[in-house]
């Protein structure tokens, strides 16, 4: 358990209270919650679950594999026997077959350990984002549980609601989504800088 799961414990009620806000009686016009809903595409309390679903811990073992399968091409590339005292037409042949096998397994970067170790790396990275994105949401949901709006929320639930609670509502939920929708940006620009994997080893 991390410290988003200690807040999210606390604010849970609140989440609920803004997602039915907002479900039943919307936001200002033009308040930037509306942009900020836009980007997510979820309401609050979804979003941040979303999030506390993220398990960064569990590409630890992914990304040592794969790195240990990259050392094992290298490894197997330089193990290829030369042809040594072995002459002639085969012998030549055997070799250029061996040697174009030892540059797919190691050596540029369209070799199969060097895709090995971009795929870990790709790995480590989404894993730190998700540390990251994990802490700031963290964070953003402390700040709003000690907020005015808070505590508007906790101490008024009025039928119909009044603006007074619309307007609290619609603050912590940009300040949550904001939060979300900018880290999800940067998980973005992180996937689209390695499109490059996707595709496949030349033959």
């Amino acid at each position: 358990m991390d410290r988003l799961d200690e807040v999210l414990a606390v604010c849970a009620p609140l989440l609920d209270r803004v997602d039915d806000l907002l479900t039943t009686s919307g936001a200002p016009e033009g308040h930037e919650v509306w942009r900020e809903l836009r980007r997510v595409r979820l309401l609050p309390g979804d979003a941040v679950r979303a999030v506390a679903g993220l398990r960064p811990a569990e590409f630890d073992e992914t990304v040592a594999e794969l790195r240990a399968e990259a050392r094992a091409c290298a490894e197997a590339a330089a193990d290829l026997p030369p042809p040594d005292d072995w002459t002639g037409e085969a012998a030549e042949a055997y070799d250029a077959v061996r040697r174009r096998v030892a540059d797919r397994l190691s050596g540029d970067d369209e070799s199969l350990d060097e895709r090995l170790e971009a795929t870990a790396d790709l790995a480590q990275a989404l894993a730190d984002w998700m540390t990251k994105t994990r802490a700031d949401l963290a964070e953003a949901l402390a700040t709003v549980l000690a907020s005015g709006e808070a505590l508007a929320l906790a101490v008024s639930a009025g039928s119909p609601p009044t603006t007074v609670e619309t307007d609290a509502a619609a603050a912590v939920a940009t300040r949550t989504l904001r939060t979300i929708a900018d880290n999800y940006a940067d998980a973005d620009d992180l996937l689209l800088g390695s499109t490059d994997l996707a595709e496949p080893l030349p033959m």
